[in-house]
């Protein structure tokens, strides 16, 4: 316990220099600054963009959600900023991300018109959980982004830490990426899986349920987490021990 609050002060310094690393510097040479601060990353199954560059519509990559620097890790390892569909993401983390984020609001017409939108201007992240969760399980997919996108590419992204915990379940979520970042040597793993194959999207004859199942399940899959049909109220529910609502 000593030894964790002696390093504390110099996390805290760590944390503001990875943080800034990821808001100051181009993609090119991030992952190398960062690394250089302790920080590990490794990503795998990049696909090579089609020569001829044609493409109606962007790639939705659908991401499962460790922290909230999720988009951000997906942008360094395609080395392009990628758009972010977010909930309730604080002004601060908008402010200062490095990539541009879109506030869904759960109006269901509303965010199918927006993804619709942001799709047609190039590509887009999504975490379809609707919240971070720090346990190897996977929460039910929102079928949502099935229903509006057949390009899609699902992509493991996993987090590791030795200290402190990057997410949350309740408080300030802006302090999320400032824990994660004092770790000692955080880590991070960017898997890409491949496109979802057409026989498995809506133009495949597919609802957007069976859809959003067939990813969660693969993204489980690849982590080797489990999948489960909890929702984002589920969780909070259970962490309350009642209703969802935290007694004050």
């Amino acid at each position: 316990m000593l030894a964790f609050f002696l390093f504390l002060p110099l996390g805290v310094i760590l944390s503001v220099i990875r943080i800034n690393i990821g808001i100051v510097l181009p993609f090119k040479i991030q992952l190398l600054a960062a690394a250089i601060f302790g920080l590990r990353y490794r990503t795998s199954g990049l696909r090579t963009p089609p020569a001829d560059g044609k493409q109606r519509r962007g790639v939705l990559y659908v991401c499962t959600h460790r922290t909230l620097v999720d988009p951000i890790m997906l942008s360094s390892a395609l080395q392009k900023p990628v758009p972010a569909l977010t909930y309730s993401l604080s002004r601060l983390s908008e402010l200062i991300a490095p990539i541009k984020t879109v506030r869904l609001t759960r109006d269901r017409a509303r965010d199918a018109e927006t993804m619709s939108r942001l799709l047609r201007q190039g590509d887009l992240a999504v975490c379809p959980e609707g919240t971070t969760c720090r346990e190897p399980y996977l929460l039910r997919f929102s079928p949502l982004f099935a229903e509006l996108a057949d390009d899609m590419e699902p992509v493991a992204l996993d987090a590791q830490v030795t200290a402190l915990y990057g997410t949350t379940a309740s408080g300030h979520k802006w302090l999320d990426p400032v824990a994660f970042f004092a770790n000692p040597a955080p880590s991070y793993r960017v898997e890409f899986l491949g496109a979802v194959p057409r026989e498995w999207t809506r133009a495949g004859g597919r609802t957007g349920v069976e859809v959003a199942n067939w990813v969660q399940r693969r993204l489980g899959e690849a982590l080797e987490f489990e999948c489960t049909g909890l929702t984002r109220r589920d969780k909070y529910m259970m962490l309350a021990g009642n209703d969802g609502v935290v007694a004050k």
